[in-house]
């Protein structure tokens, strides 16, 4: 027992400074902001290609063909968010720490972008009738989107920091007089330190460019972020990272908050990257996404939780487990389960702890292969995590009957799963029962 505490106390701690770092409390609080960018974008590519699209969606018919006039609205806006999602986060990012080391303003944000756009190269070659042609002062579209988001992230969290440091360096600041306005004697005091940091980040930029040959992009995409994409995107690596969600839940803190800042860029890259190449009409290369991880391994809130509700209503006749599971049914159904989490409990229960980490490594397992044989469509629309089941495998998979059943089947698993250790844990609870009625009985005489 001594060993189980110093073991909670230690993630518990590793927990409460992991979350308070100030890098990932910005990344965390920039991709919550960015979420609902991100599912807009999601369902213009869903109504784009199942309504829209002359082939296969609803303008396909003569009816209603007049529909393919209107495609062009969808597309773009579904360019505006997806494709730019990047800015976004390194403005987001920028906004977020500069508030954390205490500046006010939306300045670092802005900051954050122009250093960015600073060590981004902005001409290129093109080949154009047959020709090679350069051209200047363009931004392709993998500076923009998914493809450079730990660059971005990289560059927002410096630049920032920098500026941060000189910023407070009173030596640096223009004083105006008291009769100026303050938002413009703000501007003035920012001038300095803004000047110095955008020049360090181009020069960084330059000089890394020409002893390497390489672009920062380039290098941290190949070394960075392409190999993390890797781990994540197979199935091994995503069962480890939500092997260790689940780890956390148990112990009472909340996991999917400590898995965010790894899992919310390369998950939700993931899933952007499929919905540009679904808008295209390109094969979709992604199976592992941040739908597939709601679709698969989260049903009904994390652990699929789901599953122990509907065991506890079949599986035991203990009146308080059964209250918990009626009450928990509602906010289930939106995939929210912190009241049968902390209700039943599960947090500090190692009888039903053990299902609960490993029923999503089951069910992810079979929706990876569902997924790899064809039969569940791969997901290519970002939905939102509170979308109820069976409807979040259709509209995810824009309308994939096998991505339906498969999570049918991964919702009977975690049923068959939880049974016996409901029946294990209601065994337990009555014959606690039993032993303090005794024990009171045995006082009372």
């Amino acid at each position: 027992m001594a060993f189980q505490e110093k073991l909670i106390d230690s993630l518990g701690s590793f927990a409460t400074k992991f979350n308070s770092y100030r890098y990932i409390m910005a990344i965390k609080a920039s991709f919550i902001t960015l979420m609902p960018v991100i599912i807009v974008g999601a369902f213009s590519v869903l109504i784009s290609n199942m309504v829209l699209d002359p082939k296969n969606g609803l303008a396909s018919f003569q009816a209603l063909s007049f529909l393919a006039a209107l495609k062009p609205i969808t597309s773009a806006i579904n360019y505006a968010t997806l494709n730019f999602l990047n800015i976004g986060a390194v403005f987001l990012i920028g906004i977020e720490l500069g508030r954390i080391n205490g500046i006010k303003t939306l300045f670092p944000g802005l900051l954050a972008v122009i250093c960015f756009i600073c060590v981004t190269p902005t001409t290129v070659e093109m080949l154009v009738d047959g020709e090679m042609h350069v051209v200047k002062d363009v931004l392709l579209r993998q500076f923009s989107d998914t493809r450079s988001l730990f660059l971005g992230m990289f560059i927002a969290i410096l630049s920032v920091e920098i500026y941060t440091w000189l910023e407070h360096r009173d030596g640096l600041k223009i004083k105006m007089p008291d009769t100026v306005p303050p938002n413009v004697s703000a501007s003035f005091s920012a001038l300095i330190p803004a000047i110095i940091t955008t020049t360090a980040i181009a020069t960084f930029g330059f000089v890394f460019h020409q002893v390497t040959g390489m672009y920062l992009y380039d290098a941290v995409y190949q070394v960075v972020q392409q190999p993390l994409e890797r781990v994540v995107q197979s199935l091994p690596g995503i069962l480890l990272l939500m092997f260790v969600a689940q780890l956390f839940w148990v112990i009472g803190i909340h996991g999917n908050q400590m898995i965010k800042p790894i899992r919310e860029p390369l998950l939700l890259g993931a899933i952007t990257v499929n919905m540009s190449a679904f808008e295209q009409g390109k094969e979709v290369p992604n199976i592992i996404t941040m739908p597939f991880w709601d679709v698969y391994m989260s049903i009904g809130g994390s652990g699929l939780t789901i599953g122990l509700l509907i065991a506890v209503m079949i599986a035991t006749k203990r009146k308080e487990m059964k209250e918990i599971a009626k009450l928990s049914f509602g906010p289930g159904i939106f995939n929210i389960n912190e009241p049968v989490i902390f209700g039943m409990p599960i947090m500090l229960n190692p009888i039903l702890a053990v299902p609960f980490i490993i029923t999503p490594l089951v069910t992810g397992t079979i929706g990876y292969f569902a997924t790899v044989m064809g039969f569940a469509g791969k997901a290519v629309v970002m939905v939102p995590w509170t979308t109820p089941p069976l409807i979040n495998a259709w509209l995810s998979t824009a309308g994939s009957m096998g991505a339906v059943v498969t999570q049918l089947v991964c919702i009977l698993v975690s049923i068959l799963i939880y049974l016996p250790f409901v029946k294990i844990a209601s065994r337990r609870a009555e014959q606690a029962q039993a032993e303090a009625t005794r024990v009171e009985t045995a006082k009372n005489v």
